[in-house]
C-alpha cells in the first residue's frame, strides 16, 4: 500500500499545499515532507514567533523547499477570514488543504467568537478556512483535496442532531473536557462526510478525506496530559508515550497518505492499520458519523455560526 512511508509519497512538484498548525509536531511534518516532494507550503500557524522558526527549519532539513509562513488563529474567525484573504492575494489555486491545527481536552473556555474552544478550534474554525478557500481549490481541480485530521477519541463524544445551535456539552458547571474533545473530533467526520456528499452531488472533482494519527507523540498530547496534574492518569499516559506511541514521522503518515496516495476514496477515514500504530490503512468510524441528518444539521449550524456560506455546494 503506497504511504508505507514518508517515501513512497509521489511527486508533488506543481502543486500548492496549506497546513493548518504547521510549526510542530505532526502538522510540521507533513509540511516538510510535502515539501520535500516539491509542494510548495504554506505553514499556517497560530504564533508569528513559531510559525517563522518552524520555515528556517524546514528551509534547513529541506534546502531548495518552498515554504511560507502566514498568520492563522483559528479561535478567531476574523483572522481566519484574513488568512484566507492573504492566501487569495498570493496563490491563484489550493491543491491540498490539511486541517491539522487543534486543541485537545482543555479546561473548559471560548473562543474569540464566544464558541466553546474544542469545538470552535477543531471544527469550526476549519469549516469556516475550507469554506473561504473553497476557490481556490475548485481553481486547482482535478486533483485538489482537503484531508481533515480527526481522532480515534472521537468514539468518546457525538453531536446530537436536536442541537442544531452547538450549545455547550454541559455548560460551564458541568463541562467534561474529554467528552468535548470527542464531540469535536466527531464533527471532523461529519463535516467530511456532508462536504464528500455535497462535492458528489455539484459533479465536483475535490475529494474530502479524513485521517487520525493512532498513538502518536506529539506535543498535542502530551499538552492534555499535563493538564491532568500529578495523577495516576497523567502517570500512565506518560508511561504510554515512552511505552507505546510511535514517533511523530510515523503519526503523520496517514495524514500524507489521504492526502496524496492515488486511489483514496472520498470520506476515507486514513488510520494505522492496527489502530494506534502502523502502515496508514482504512479505519474504523463510528457509525453516527456517517449519518446524512446529523451532518447537514451540523453543516447548516456551522453555517449560520460561523458566517460562511458554502454557496457552490448546495444541499
Amino acid at each position: 500500500m503506497p504511504g508505507r512511508s514518508a517515501t513512497h509519497i509521489p511527486d508533488q512538484s506543481g502543486r500548492s499545499a496549506v497546513v493548518t498548525g504547521a510549526n510542530s509536531g505532526i502538522g510540521y511534518v507533513t509540511a516538510r515532507e510535502l515539501a520535500r516532494r516539491g509542494a510548495s507550503v504554506t505553514l499556517a500557524c497560530r504564533s508569528a514567533a513559531r510559525g517563522r522558526a518552524a520555515v528556517i527549519r524546514l528551509r534547513a532539513e529541506v534546502p531548495g523547499a518552498w515554504v511560507e509562513f502566514l498568520p492563522l488563529d483559528l479561535a478567531d474567525l476574523a483572522s481566519v477570514r484574513e488568512f484566507a484573504a492573504a492566501y487569495g492575494q498570493r496563490h491563484t489555486a489550493l491543491d491540498l488543504l490539511i486541517n491539522n491545527a487543534g486543541v485537545m481536552a482543555l479546561p473548559y473556555g471560548r473562543t474569540a467568537d464566544g464558541f466553546e474552544t474544542q469545538l470552535g478550534v477543531n471544527h469550526l474554525g476549519h469549516f469556516a478556512l475550507t469554506g473561504l478557500l473553497l476557490p481556490r481549490l475548485r481553481a486547482a481541480a482535478p486533483g485538489a483535496r482537503i484531508v481533515n485530521v480527526s481522532s480515534g477519541f472521537h468514539v468518546l463524544g457525538r453531536i446530537d442532531p436536536d442541537d442544531a445551535d452547538l450549545a455547550d456539552v454541559g455548560g460551564e458547571h458541568g463541562y467534561r473536557r474529554w467528552i468535548a474533545y470527542g464531540r469535536s473530533k466527531t464533527a471532523n467526520l461529519l463535516f467530511t462526510h456532508e462536504l464528500s456528499r455535497r462535492f458528489t452531488a455539484a459533479g465536483s472533482p475535490i475529494i474530502a478525506v479524513a485521517a487520525h494519527p493512532g498513538y502518536a507523540s506529539s506535543n498535542l498530547h502530551s499538552g492534555a496530559s499535563k493538564l491532568e496534574g500529578p495523577t495516576f492518569i497523567s502517570r500512565l499516559a506518560a508511561l504510554g508515550d515512552a511505552v507505546l506511541a510511535q514517533p511523530t514521522s510515523s503519526g503523520a503518515l496517514p495524514t500524507l497518505h489521504a492526502a496524496t496516495a492515488p486511489g483514496v476514496r472520498p470520506d476515507a477515514f486514513i488510520g494505522p492499520r492496527f489502530g494506534w500504530r502502523g502502515a496508514p490503512a482504512r479505519s474504523w468510524r463510528a457509525g453516527w458519523t456517517l449519518d446524512d441528518t446529523t451532518g447537514e444539521l451540523l453543516w447548516a449550524a456551522s453555517e449560520r455560526l460561523t458566517g460562511v456560506s458554502y454557496a457552490a455546494l448546495p444541499r
